[in-house]
């Protein structure tokens, strides 16, 4: 968990960078970042248990987007996720949460930022953005940036980022706004993974040492690029478009296991190889809405059309093993010739459309409701095996409604019924990096909101989620085992205790169960993988007195233990995480400027961390960040 703070609050632009600050900006604790600040309790990979991101819950600006390649921080000028109440009033809000993303807009004046950042693991960047007025309608947003990343497994990479964002507003009624943005990844290599032999938790290299393969260098290239369109026509009329394209060039990539790992330490060493694989997903939606206002009450109809065309390829790996060794010794083999097989391609194909109502009363509440019809179509053309088909066409639906009992207090009440996606398979499965199943999804959620004084709010609900479990079989192919139903609490306590200090106060409380399916083979545990007990996260900004511009920060964060394999047998513990940083806002040559120092992870709690189940890998340890922003 990142803290957040820097000078004052108000909304981030894509020329203010030091004015970015995510305590200040977030409406709750639920999940929020702006610029290189992140806070809250639920994030793109995690709400309530489950990953809104790998569902395929994605947005742009409100508008459905199929991300292969997750938007460049450059494209971005804020990020939240939409849970419970948050969501009231979201048009086809999902059973799993939705990541919005709102993209940067130029700027109607010349400007840019810079921002230098560098730690003590030895990473460092430079990154430029600006905005470009070219005439009184058009401009452009230009973001550049590259830097070395150092990890605490000690592997390291390059990269460097080209974004290009445009405005154009021909009329007062129609705004036009394409981008493009190219993500580059060097010489980043794999790390290593351990899997130990039986039900305890394996020894991990210590900090900071690679113990892999120099030559296993991973080689990638993100692609992002799309059009964004609002027309306003008739009388309280709105079409809006958003048409986007996705895509990831793997070139080379490997994976280090430490497999089989002894209670000594000693395992077999097994490197997998991919061959160069691209994959690229067409999408967008199209959404026509129409307001009538009656009075104290406002009616909005929407009417969307949804569609996305995924095309993969994976699979053809090959693996060599380097024999038994241990943990910590480095890897001196040669690199061999690998020998790739025929890989597997994937085109998936959807086509929803979809109305919904949002009602609201001024005074009285809110009322939305959303039915929409999914066409789902999945073509695996798998090597000797051919073609296997598969369709789905189920009606999707979800209704909400909010109360205001007084001034200070409202209440609401939702259920959502989905279509989402399932993830990839993981590294060490059999059917390694396979797009999994798409999947119906519903939940329950019901709370309460209350102003608590007229600078602080408070969310308090509770939910109940229900999707199917994935985990391993007896041939270890990563497949649907089960399914799980997530009941929780969680709450939010946000807003200006003082006119001096600021805090975003939240938490969730998770009771998860599995249920196997009769076919299933294997131990499954009754608890879901991945999901602990709770997560509880505070964040605090203080404009001190003690120096002009000097704010200092703190995040506290602490998560319950947490099921680390599929047959619950091994747990990660609980683990504690404190933060403190601090922001000085200061001028050079006449220009605002700001300089970030923060202490990550202070008490230097180095231990493990999963990356599927009964894979493990280093968590971190303490670093000290900085970075310097100067807004021109």
């Amino acid at each position: 968990m990142a803290t957040a703070a820097v000078c004052s609050g108000g909304k981030a632009s894509a020329q203010g960078r030091t004015d970015d600050n995510a305590v200040t900006q977030a409406e709750d604790a639920f999940g929020f970042s702006v610029g290189r600040e992140t806070i809250g309790i639920y994030g793109p990979g995690n709400a309530r248990g489950f990953s809104p991101a790998a569902a395929g819950n994605a947005r742009i600006d409100g508008l459905y987007y199929d991300p292969l390649f997750g938007l460049q921080s450059s494209l971005v000028e804020s990020t939240s996720i939409k849970v419970g109440l948050s969501a009231q009033g979201y048009p086809f809000v999902a059973p799993s949460g939705i990541v919005d993303q709102s993209l940067r807009r130029p700027e109607s004046r010349l400007g840019a930022s810079i921002i230098a950042n560098a730690d003590d693991y030895g990473g460092k960047g430079l990154e430029v953005d600006g905005s470009l007025p070219l005439t009184g309608r058009l401009g452009l947003f230009v973001g550049l940036n590259a830097g070395t990343t150092v990890f605490v497994n000690g592997t390291d990479n390059f990269s460097h980022t080209e974004s290009v964002i445009g405005r154009w507003r021909p009329t007062d009624n129609i705004e036009v706004t394409p981008f493009w943005s190219m993500y580059n990844d060097y010489d980043d290599e794999s790390g290593t993974l351990y899997i130990p032999a039986g039900s305890f938790m394996p020894t991990v290299d210590r900090a900071h040492h690679d113990e892999g393969p120099r030559w296993a260098d991973n080689r990638f290239t993100g692609t992002n690029a799309g059009l964004l369109t609002s027309v306003s026509f008739g009388k309280n009329w709105v079409a809006r478009l958003g048409a986007f394209r996705s895509s990831v060039f793997n070139r080379h990539a490997y994976t280090h296991l430490l497999a089989n790992e002894q209670l000594d330490g000693s395992a077999e060493r097994i490197l997998i190889a991919d061959p160069p694989s691209h994959s690229h997903s067409l999408s967008g939606e199209l959404r026509v809405t129409h307001s009538i206002a009656e009075g104290p009450r406002l009616h909005l109809i929407h009417l969307s059309a949804r569609r996305r065309d995924a095309r993969r390829e994976f699979g053809g790996s090959d693996s060599i093993s380097f024999g038994i060794g241990s943990v910590g010794e480095n890897v001196s083999a040669a690199e061999p010739d690998f020998e790739f097989g025929e890989q597997t391609h994937q085109r998936v194909e959807q086509m929803t459309y979809g109305i919904a109502y949002d009602g609201r009363w001024k005074g009285v509440g809110e009322i939305s409701l959303c039915l929409s019809k999914a066409n789902y179509r999945k073509l695996t053309d798998i090597p000797v095996v051919g073609q296997v088909r598969a369709r789905s066409n189920p009606w999707l639906y979800n209704g909400t409604a909010a109360v205001i009992l007084s001034k200070s207090v409202n209440v609401y009440a939702g259920y959502a019924r989905g279509l989402e996606e399932s993830g990839i398979a993981p590294f060490t499965a059999a059917n390694r990096n396979e797009p999994l199943e798409t999947i119906l999804t519903q939940q329950k959620d019901a709370g309460v909101r209350i102003a608590v004084t007229k600078d602080i709010n408070a969310v308090v609900g509770v939910f109940d989620l229900t999707r199917p479990y994935f985990g391993f079989d007896t041939a270890n192919v990563f497949k649907k085992i089960g399914s799980v139903r997530s009941r929780g609490a969680e709450f939010s306590i946000s807003g200006k205790v003082t006119p001096k200090l600021n805090i975003v106060f939240g938490g969730v409380l998770l009771k998860p169960r599995v249920e196997a399916d009769a076919d299933a083979l294997g131990n499954i545990g009754s608890k879901p993988y991945g999901v602990p007990t709770h997560i509880i996260n505070l964040n605090a900004n203080w404009q001190t007195s003690l120096l002009r511009g000097l704010q200092l920060d703190l995040g506290v964060s602490h998560r319950g233990r947490q099921p680390a394999t599929t047959d619950d047998l091994v747990y990660l513990p609980s683990r504690l995480n404190v933060n403190l940083g601090m922001h000085y806002g200061f001028r050079i040559a006449r220009q605002t400027a700001t300089l970030r120092v923060q202490v990550a992870n202070l008490f230097d709690n180095q231990d493990v961390t999963t990356f599927g189940p009964g894979i493990f890998g280093p968590k971190g340890s303490r670093q000290l960040l900085g970075y310097l922003t100067v807004d021109l």
